[in-house]
């Protein structure tokens, strides 16, 4: 059993504390937010449900106060601000850059053995800003987004074929967002079999698109940005680090010469274990694939400009 802290209490922190406590791997998870009383709220709600949902794990919740934080095994950054009306990239970028700069500092003044999962957005950016600030190796600092858009993905493959989902697999790479995204549909199976075989192309066409604007779908839908999947992502993630389980999941890391990128954190499938990621799994991309995951990172790139290292 091991300590695990969720910063940010909003609604996908909140959801991170909630499924990682009800999956009953982690001995304590400790919530934090700037808000007074937020996060101690939030803890307070949910150890309320622990007799309720059969857990055991302590929820602690704390405002600013990183020493509670200490020797935790994995830290999950949720906190940040979405893009607002009128706001360009740049600020967002800015804003948020700040943010994670600071709860980075804390977390490795309290835990300098900790992973460090990236959920805050700009995502894959925000991983290399905490790559770059962290000092820690490569191994320890992982991008969420490509577990959760690869669940959206089987979604709509199963959704498509009209199957179970736990039917169907298939993943996301390149980077978090709408038109960087790279649903790998050659790769995607129902039982092994590829669903090319059971899909037309305009139903292929269908759920790649969708799966794209996933997020944005759900933001237009609820007038703010999902929590339940997000939180279930990254509950996933973490007990794949905490139970050691080594699963292949897709997440945003530092490459180093795989995909012929380096220097950049993009989304690629990888073994996660107690180490972090134990291994990037390096496909050989052709074609289309190959030239829009290159098109995906000359775009995240630009992002990265806009940090201030």
């Amino acid at each position: 059993m091991s300590k695990v802290t969720v910063v940010g209490a909003g609604a996908v922190g909140a959801s991170c504390a909630e499924y990682i406590a009800i999956k009953n791997f982690a001995s304590e998870v400790v919530l934090v937010d700037i808000k007074e009383g937020l996060a101690e709220g939030k803890a307070m709600d949910l150890m309320q449900t622990a007799t309720l949902n059969g857990f055991d794990t302590k929820i602690t919740g704390v405002t600013g106060d990183y020493s509670k934080t200490a020797n935790s095994q994995v830290a999950v950054i949720t906190s940040g601000i979405p893009r607002k009306p009128g706001m360009t990239r740049e600020e967002l970028v800015g804003v948020n850059a700040g943010i994670v700069k600071s709860v980075v500092d804390n977390l490795v003044k309290y835990s300098p053995n900790v992973i460090i999962v990236v959920v805050s957005n700009p995502m894959d950016t925000m991983a290399y800003l905490t790559q770059k600030i962290s000092g820690l190796p490569s191994n320890r600092v992982i991008g969420m987004g490509g577990a959760l858009d690869s669940a959206r993905f089987r979604y709509r493959l199963a959704e498509a074929l009209e199957v179970p989902a736990s039917d169907v697999d298939g993943m996301v790479i390149a980077a978090h967002s709408d038109t960087g995204m790279l649903p790998l549909i050659s790769r995607a199976t129902y039982r092994g079999i590829a669903v090319t075989e059971f899909l037309s192309e305009e139903k292929v066409n269908y759920v790649i698109e969708e799966t794209k604007v996933g997020g944005a779908t759900l933001t237009k839908l609820l007038g703010t940005s999902a929590w339940y999947a997000p939180g279930a992502a990254v509950s996933t993630l973490v007990q794949s680090i905490v139970c050691d389980q080594k699963k292949l999941i897709p997440c945003s890391v530092m490459l180093n010469g795989e995909y012929g990128q380096s220097d950049i954190c993009l989304g690629a499938p990888v073994i996660i274990g107690k180490d972090g990621v134990e291994q990037i799994i390096d496909l050989q991309l052709e074609g289309a694939e190959a030239e829009k995951f290159a098109a995906s990172a000359a775009a995240v790139r630009e992002v990265n400009k806009d940090l201030k290292l």
